[in-house]
């Protein structure tokens, strides 16, 4: 049902997509954007790991030098029947998160921050692990890419027709003299609404590699444990300076509280847990 409901919500992103691109820009604009939005695709599916390690500084380890968390990942990608280990990589930060990036199975990493292994005993590090190999195997990266590139699309469509409206460049394709206040607030909704349509597919997949991965490792108990670690670490030590690579941590890596958490890339951690206590009792859900 989860799978079901991201397609849906693809669907719906794109659907927005092309109407943003029809109304604001007419075909022309509509083209322009999707042709940035398949570069896009292409350097997001190709480079985005190499980008985000160097972002965050990642080292390579092997099992001489960090020997326990290589082990973790060997054997839970056993668990997960992995064609090919992931490569492994430190952040070296004392915030407590980790994530999975690569293009597919075979080219794929798994990165963990030193205060994840500071924090965690041996079995809630497999359950953090057992959760990143399932976005893995559900392609949750490439399922982010095309849902974050056909929001920035639509972004990019809204603030052409913002720059378009304010030097008076009105010269459509299809020139058929739109209501301007109905521009403007196509201008400010659709972009909003591509941004809660991209959430809500990021929190859809973070419960399925909470389910996926608890199952492979049967660490359900202690993947709970370890989100409520990591959620209740001091937020001197979330990682605030990134928030495009948010959606790619185990954890909500930004500090954003209140109304701010509505655009969160992560479910609420409490229900997470739940879920995950739920299905250690035999419980399920769809």
């Amino acid at each position: 049902m989860n799978s079901l409901k991201i397609v849906f919500l693809l669907l719906l992103l794109t659907l927005v997509f092309v109407m943003v691109g029809y109304v604001l820009g007419g075909r022309n604009g509509m083209m322009i954007a999707f042709a940035l939005a398949l570069i896009m695709n292409f350097i997001s599916y190709w480079f985005s790991d190499k980008i985000v390690l160097k972002m965050y500084r990642a080292q390579e380890i092997n099992e001489a030098t960090n020997r326990r968390l290589y082990r973790v990942v060997s054997m839970a990608s056993q668990k997960a029947m992995l064609p090919v280990m992931p490569k492994v990589y430190i952040i070296p930060s004392k915030a407590p998160n980790a994530f999975a990036t690569g293009r597919n199975e075979s080219h794929a990493t798994v990165a963990a921050t030193e205060g994840l292994l500071e924090i965690l005993n041996d079995t809630e590090l497999e359950g953090v692990i057992g959760h990143e190999l399932a976005h893995i195997l559900n392609k949750d990266m490439l399922i982010g890419t095309i849902a974050a590139t056909l929001a920035g699309a639509i972004g990019m469509l809204a603030s052409m027709a913002r720059w378009s409206m304010i030097f008076g460049g009105s010269s459509r394709d299809n020139n058929r003299g739109e209501n301007p206040i109905a521009l403007i607030v196509m201008m400010i909704v659709a972009p909003l609404a591509a941004l809660l349509i991209q959430m809500a597919i990021s929190r859809n997949r973070e419960y399925k590699a909470d389910a996926e991965g608890g199952r492979m490792t049967g660490q359900y108990l202690a993947l709970a444990s370890a989100l409520n670690k990591l959620h209740t670490a001091p937020s001197r030590l979330k990682l605030d300076q990134k928030p495009a690579t948010a959606h790619l941590f185990i954890a909500n890596p930004l500090s954003g509280k209140g109304f701010a958490s509505l655009f969160s890339t992560h479910p609420p951690v409490e229900e997470r847990i739940k879920r995950l206590q739920t299905l250690a009792m035999g419980g399920a859900f769809s």
